[in-house]
């Protein structure tokens, strides 16, 4: 559920739909007063409400109407070449940030929300003639004038706000704040326990030996990639029924239909509602996200490196930027313990398997991507050395640093692959060893995490 929340909250629509809602109820609110109004005298507040009469309201509200439809598509039409530019450059992905910007969406909403106001203010002018009497709502006709200077102030803002949101430090500082948000999200302290750490008499579910040949295998009825994984529902299902779950997915899987996403055992105690019951507790969508994917919101800093050193782009200086954000985010994971993939009931019985992507992974991903497109780049050659101390200094796991270590090793021997001057290949090589003693150095003999 909350994966299909995240997606609406999301979405382009949402704010620019309930902006509009807003505009017809404040429409139909400011008609309603004038009625009750119209012949009152406001005094000092009489200002407020200048009175122009039907046709000159009519001229005012079809003016403010027409403008605001039209400075909406210019907008837009800027915000559309803006997109294109930094789908081609930085990738793809990054239209999402776009999409999901609340400053986009509040503008789009402001001026569409006074569109619909001018026009339902508009249809209620009654002009002299008809059968019933004239009316024209001044209050509102004023309020739509109102709407027009902030929509002239809104229009300033957004150039500001587009021309911010397409630099390189804007674009990676937001893909690394989802980052460090989803690493807090889903790396807390203690989430699952491991089985040694469960109470003796916890019963024969403690990881079942026969879960992986025995179990009944549920199987996706739909195509797409794997969004969220309901857990605490999993977690309540596998309870009632008595069941332990292994899920062979997670967040960030591409499934097809047919495809195992999950175990059940024992096989007797599954009937045919659990493997649907199991599948609901899985949000499957068109595209990946960062909600509760850490690995999508690392692939899009880790495209912003590689697409700027392709030989298109050769911005090296770029591929820095995007890896000093993917080192904030990184350290801040590699400074967590892994959540334990087991998840016991009330019971104190193991219930779910929910695997989780280690920081090993991820690192292994980035060092091998920058040596696989990076290595004719020095100075991206030299950061790598400075986010393998950084990694090194916060990490938790011994297995991290030796990862390190073997990465910096291979990194040195790929540049001088490459044939290099021989003061560059000598710089690399004396950053590379200096690196590498940080990384052993930053090892706690105790076993205690490093200061």
């Amino acid at each position: 559920m909350r994966a299909r929340w995240i997606t609406v909250r999301d979405s382009f629509w949402l704010l620019p739909g309930l902006l509009c809602l807003l505009a017809a109820v404040l429409a139909e609110a400011l008609i309603a007063l004038d009625q009750q109004v119209d012949e009152l005298d406001l005094g000092p507040f009489a200002v407020l409400a200048t009175r122009i009469g039907e046709s000159g309201s009519r001229d005012v509200l079809g003016a403010i109407a027409g403008s605001v439809l039209g400075v909406a598509a210019t907008s837009f039409s800027i915000t559309i070449a803006v997109l294109a530019t930094a789908s081609s450059t930085y990738g793809p992905r990054l239209v999402r940030n776009f999409m999901t910007d609340r400053g986009n969406q509040f503008v789009l909403g402001v001026y569409a929300a006074t569109f619909v106001y001018c026009l339902l203010t508009l249809r209620s002018i009654r002009e002299p003639g008809g059968a019933d009497e004239v009316f024209v709502p001044h209050l509102a006709v004023n309020v739509a004038v109102l709407l027009a200077v902030l929509s002239i102030g809104v229009l300033i803002w957004f150039i500001n706000h587009i021309a911010d949101s397409v630099q390189v430090g804007t674009l990676s500082r937001r893909v690394r704040a989802e980052l460090v948000d989803t690493v807090d999200r889903l790396y807390p302290e203690q989430l699952g326990r491991a089985p040694s750490e469960v109470p003796r008499g916890a019963g024969a579910h403690d990881v079942p030996s026969g879960l992986r040949s025995e179990g009944v295998e549920v199987r996706a009825d739909t195509i797409g990639y794997v969004q969220g994984v309901a857990e605490d529902r999993l977690l309540d299902l596998a309870t009632r029924h008595d069941v332990v779950i292994s899920l062979r997915v997670r967040p960030g899987s591409h499934v097809v239909e047919g495809d195992v996403v999950a175990l059940v055992w024992p096989p007797d105690r599954v009937d045919d509602r659990l493997g649907p019951a199991v599948r609901s507790g899985l949000t499957v969508g068109r595209a990946r996200t960062p909600d509760q994917d850490v690995d999508y919101a690392v692939l899009v800093l880790e495209e912003m490196a590689v697409r700027a050193l392709s030989p298109s782009t050769n911005d090296p200086y770029t591929a820095v930027n995007a890896l000093d954000d993917l080192a904030a985010g990184l350290t801040h994971m590699v400074g967590r313990d892994v959540p334990s993939p087991y998840r016991y009931g009330p019971d104190d019985r193991l219930r779910v398997i929910a695997p989780r992507t280690g920081p090993v992974e991820l690192v292994d991903r980035v060092f091998d991507a920058i040596r696989w497109h990076g290595t004719g780049h020095p100075p991206v050659l030299h950061r790598m050395c400075g986010l393998a101390e950084q990694l090194a200094g916060a990490a938790r796991d011994p297995e991290l640093r030796d990862r390190l270590v073997a990465h910096l090793e291979r990194l040195q021997e790929a540049f001088e692959r490459t044939a290099p001057q021989r003061c560059d290949a000598a710089e690399l090589r004396r950053r590379a060893a200096q690196s590498v003693a940080a990384v052993r150095a930053s090892a706690d003999p105790t076993g205690a995490r490093p200061s």
